[in-house]
């Protein structure tokens, strides 16, 4: 959902990151060969966001799935063969996309070298009962988790902001006032 994502991209920009959303990654033949979807088109990844005072780049898959079940950790963590979370169960296609990324962005002039990349999830809904095992599950991988109470946190923070003619700055102060 595109204004999800850019949610998740104006918060991550008013944090002192450069944000793309719909970043498309061009993978070589050689490379879609490598993780076994040769004729797949470009990887679209859905937030991109890059710190350069800390040379940290965040990978964010974002699902919001505010009128569904949310994410379940048993989809998420791939368990009965779910294949919805490619980049988070595919080891060989998060190394391979988070290889071409890095080259690619270089090649833009748009990342410092050997940048620290870290893989990130931005859930709008998960179940009570998922929650608690998703951010261990997160959290052993070294993932990021942006969830409700992230959210809720960010959101908190903008209604105490100065305004700007953002659609979410906005609908965070007549909801926090």
């Amino acid at each position: 959902m595109d204004a999800f994502e850019n949610i998740v991209a104006m918060i991550l920009n008013r944090e002192g990151y450069w944000v793309r959303t719909s970043y498309k990654v061009n993978l070589t033949k050689e490379e879609k060969r490598k993780i076994g979807k040769p004729s797949s088109p470009r990887w679209e990844l859905d937030v991109v966001a890059y710190k350069p005072r800390s040379n940290e780049l965040l990978v964010i898959e974002c699902k919001s799935f505010l009128n569904s079940r949310g994410v379940v950790y048993k989809d998420f963590s791939g368990k009965k063969g779910n294949k919805k979370y490619k980049l988070f169960n595919d080891e060989n296609l998060w190394s391979v996309v988070r290889s071409r990324l890095i080259h690619q962005l270089k090649k833009e002039g748009a990342c410092l070298n050997s940048p620290k990349v870290q893989l990130c999830l931005a859930a709008g809904k998960i179940p009570p009962k998922d929650q608690d095992n998703i951010q261990s599950y997160c959290k052993e991988r070294g993932w990021q988790l942006f969830d409700a109470d992230w959210f809720k946190t960010k959101f908190g923070e903008l209604v105490d902001s100065g305004y700007e003619n953002e659609v979410a700055v906005v609908a965070a102060k007549l909801m926090g006032k």
